[in-house]
């Protein structure tokens, strides 16, 4: 048997005529075509330049959000939850914000020195709130360095009580009592802790400190767990004002050792109703509370910031002294000095101003009563009337 591929091998056919030549066809060129190719490979290009372009916009734009939301935010470190430093931190943030132009964005601290070592070192923190002793403490221990070049306050606030808790069934009457027992001064490095100490050793009483947040204090008091429980803070402070019953406030007299640093201050029962028997009222301490910034140079952004922030701050001070803020704000005096130290300087050159405008306001004031032969009954009525001579010159520039 032959295979096909051996037949194939044995035997070659013949080879086949060739058909005659025929003239080769005429080549058309699409001229069209190639035009249409280009003008795609164009279009292509285009598509892609835009998307680059919208994309460069875009990182721009972003870029544009990022500096001016930086630039524009000022960001103040206050106290813990439940703190009267935060409730005032939020009162600022709820008054001054001003969209993208002006936000103020309160920061949880601990209070206190901790709050000067945030401000003096910490990037992101603009402003702090913290206590006058504390201030002049930092100073003198230097543990953080020189700060009178560094640390400048834009204004005094209100004065900070000394609170001590104790349960309402407990037998310790006076603070003397509490010489041995378990006591919990707040967290470390807070107002309450440094100020407490200085309380206690000045009066040459020694406890066993514990050192808890304000909530876990108060719940380890309740449970009997600690004997008292010591908090800095401006009445009322937020987070023990709603205790309706089971603590009550102890005394902490203004004795001699405490006066060169503290003030004698009361709470009362319309601050703490479920802490104190109605009408009565509770001797304590109080302290002073003070905004401070880092001493930015004069042509820096942060500078820029704050007196961006001072110039929103000092002409609303009369809105946050109204309802529905903290109480504090009416204790509030802008022209307030803390002696030792500088203030910011366009918070000085702001008040500079106005005082100057007053003293002009007040000649005017003085021209109109004796041109229309007036005079006010006493000085309070006086000042009165130049309160309303003022807003009307005020109503009366601004159209």
């Amino acid at each position: 048997m032959t295979t096909l591929g051996s037949a194939a091998l044995a035997e070659e056919p013949a080879p086949k005529a060739s058909p005659p030549a025929q003239p080769a066809p005429a080549v058309k060129v699409h001229r069209h075509r190639v035009v249409r190719h280009i003008r795609q490979r164009h279009d292509d290009n285009d598509v892609v330049r835009h998307a680059r372009q919208h994309h460069d916009d875009n990182d721009n734009a972003q870029a544009g959000l990022s500096e001016r939301l930086n630039k524009n935010t000022v960001a103040i470190i206050a106290g813990g939850l439940g703190s009267t430093d935060l409730a005032v931190a939020q009162d600022l943030a709820a008054v001054l914000d001003d969209g993208d132009n002006l936000r103020i964005l309160p920061v949880v601290g601990v209070g206190g020195g901790r709050n000067i070592r945030d401000v003096r070192f910490l990037k992101g923190v603009d402003l702090g709130i913290t206590q006058t002793n504390l201030l002049a403490r930092a100073q003198a221990n230097r543990e953080i360095g020189t700060l009178s070049d560094k640390i400048v306050y834009v204004a005094k606030l209100s004065n900070a009580e000394v609170h001590l808790l104790v349960r309402a069934d407990s037998r310790i009457s006076t603070i003397a009592e509490l010489r041995g027992r378990t006591v919990s001064l707040g967290e470390p490095g807070s107002g309450s802790q440094l100020t407490g100490h200085e309380v206690l050793d000045r009066l040459g009483i020694t406890v066993h400190e514990v050192n808890l947040a304000g909530a876990d204090a108060i719940a380890r008091l309740r449970a009997g767990e600690i004997d008292a429980f010591m908090l800095i803070g401006g009445k009322p402070v937020p987070a023990i004002a709603g205790i309706a019953a089971g603590l009550r406030v102890l005394p902490v007299p203004f004795a001699k050792p405490l006066r060169d640093d503290f003030l004698p201050a009361t709470l009362g029962s319309d601050d703490y109703p479920g802490l104190i028997a109605s009408g009565r009222e509770v001797e304590t301490l109080a302290v002073g509370t003070v905004l401070v910034a880092y001493n930015w140079p004069k042509d820096s952004d942060r500078y820029a910031k704050i007196e961006k922030f001072v110039g929103a701050l000092f002409p609303r001070i009369a809105q946050l002294q109204a309802s529905p803020r903290h109480p504090k704000w009416r204790e509030v005096n802008l022209a307030a000095t803390l002696p030792g130290w500088t203030r910011f300087a366009a918070a000085q050159e702001w008040l500079d101003h106005h005082r100057e405008l007053e003293a002009k306001q007040r000649d005017q004031f003085e021209q109109y009563a004796r041109a229309h032969g007036g005079s006010a009954a006493s000085a309070a009525e006086r000042e009165r009337l130049f309160g309303d001579f003022v807003k009307w010159s005020e109503a009366r520039a601004h159209h």
